[in-house]
């Protein structure tokens, strides 16, 4: 297992103030940079901002925003919201794990894509909705799936 390099936690810890009203904001700059929150980075929190272990872990897995998994370099969210849901969200969310192989919750084997589930884009006119990183794609049909996966790089489960 190789080891990570934490000077950028630490660099993230310099830029607040030892205060404990700060640690969401800490916990998703961690996130933002590693794309998940490693235990040794909760530690460094603790550390700093003297709050429990067991606190930090209870904020990580309440908020959906924050991983303590690692997460793929892109991460797929598709709306189950109710809009969507009606206009066959689920048909996508099939089609996504056909095509990745994986399932929400999940990553794929190369590191490159997680799948998730969200309740709601915000964007029910234009269901069924998926976003991709920070790119949103409305009135998803399951033939879109795979040319919108390729815009992202070679896909595992491509055929020549």
């Amino acid at each position: 297992m190789e080891l990570q390099d934490f000077s950028h936690v630490r660099a993230i810890l310099e830029h607040y103030p030892p205060e404990r009203r700060f640690l969401l904001a800490i916990l998703q700059d961690i996130q933002k940079h590693y794309n998940y929150i490693p235990r040794a980075s909760l530690e460094m929190v603790r550390d700093y901002l003297d709050v429990p272990l067991s606190k930090l872990y209870s904020m990580a897995t309440f908020y959906k925003a924050l991983s303590l998994k690692p997460k793929g370099k892109h991460v797929i969210k598709v709306c189950d919201g109710t809009a969507c849901h009606i206009k066959s969200s689920q048909v996508i969310i099939d089609e996504i794990k056909k095509v990745l192989n994986i399932v929400p919750g999940t990553t794929t084997g190369d590191g490159k894509f997680s799948l998730e589930t969200v309740n709601c884009l915000g964007s029910c006119a234009v269901s069924p909705v998926m976003v991709i990183d920070d790119r949103f794609y409305g009135r998803v049909a399951p033939s879109m799936v795979r040319d919108i996966l390729a815009e992202y790089g070679r896909l595992e489960n491509e055929r020549a």
